[in-house]
């Protein structure tokens, strides 16, 4: 088995690999059309198949695809102390050896399609601009410290023009954001966050629709991620229409 760096000459090999199922790709793609400065991708190559392959953005994310044998030798182009690590489930046992998770959760991928749409706004949410920034921060340090503890006005700031933020808002005050990074064949859903104080009055689900809504506009497929059983965003989700795709080993160190 050999390993090989896309940027190396071998990017045709690499379009055929992902094209193959792009939404189990959808990162790799993302990454690599949108943000290439920051990205390494390493193939495994057996022959003139891929059976593997490994995806670093911003030397912490990192998401691995293939066999088990592929995943353990792309383990060693992956030296990190700190990262957000995603793989196939059958690989736990290779990626635990190697990396001690904080954190370890079954992350499932969910796909909508265009015309399975269910659009449900109970509250209508508004789209937010780059001075809601600093509000956006605290409400998703809020809501899940254990992710977002560390989420700074300052970091959405320098994304926001590549970022759509929808929000809710009552007597001035943020309970309820989302965003989405739009794609060509199909966006994701990267946050949604709901204050706890405001919670089951399906302010998450009209996020999500009116989110849903944007992206249908320029994208035929819409994605989200969800931990497996964080029950009411799964029920939130699949009633807008999202269907579960793939489900990942997720961990950060």
């Amino acid at each position: 088995m050999e390993i090989v760096s896309v940027a190396d000459g071998y990017e045709q090999m690499f379009w055929n690999y992902v094209n193959c199922d792009p939404i189990d790709y959808y990162f790799f793609i993302l990454d690599w059309t949108q943000r290439r400065e920051q990205t390494k991708i390493f193939l495994a190559v057996e022959g003139k198949e891929v059976v593997g392959s490994l995806l670093v953005f911003a030397d912490y994310i990192v998401q691995f695809r293939g066999s088990r044998e592929a995943v353990r030798k792309l383990l060693e182009y992956a030296d990190f102390e700190r990262v957000e690590l995603q793989a196939p489930l059958d690989c736990e046992d290779i990626v635990c050896e190697k990396f001690k998770p904080r954190v370890r959760q079954d992350m499932v991928l969910m796909r909508l399609n265009r015309g399975e749409e269910h659009v449900c706004l109970t509250e209508a949410p508004v789209r937010l601009d780059v001075g809601d920034a600093e509000e956006v921060a605290a409400l998703m340090r809020r809501c899940d410290p254990e992710w977002w503890g560390e989420t700074a006005s300052e970091q959405l700031k320098q994304r926001w023009q590549n970022v759509f933020w929808l929000g809710i808002k009552l007597e001035g005050k943020l309970v309820s954001v989302g965003n989405v990074r739009f794609g060509d064949f199909a966006s994701n859903i990267g946050v949604v966050a709901t204050d706890e104080h405001y919670r089951g009055r399906g302010y998450a689900t009209s996020i999500v629709s009116g989110l849903v809504e944007e992206i249908l506009k320029r994208s035929p497929i819409a994605l989200i991620h969800v931990i497996a059983d964080n029950v009411p965003a799964v029920r939130a989700y699949s009633k807008v229409g999202f269907k579960p795709y793939r489900t990942y080993l997720s961990i950060r160190t």
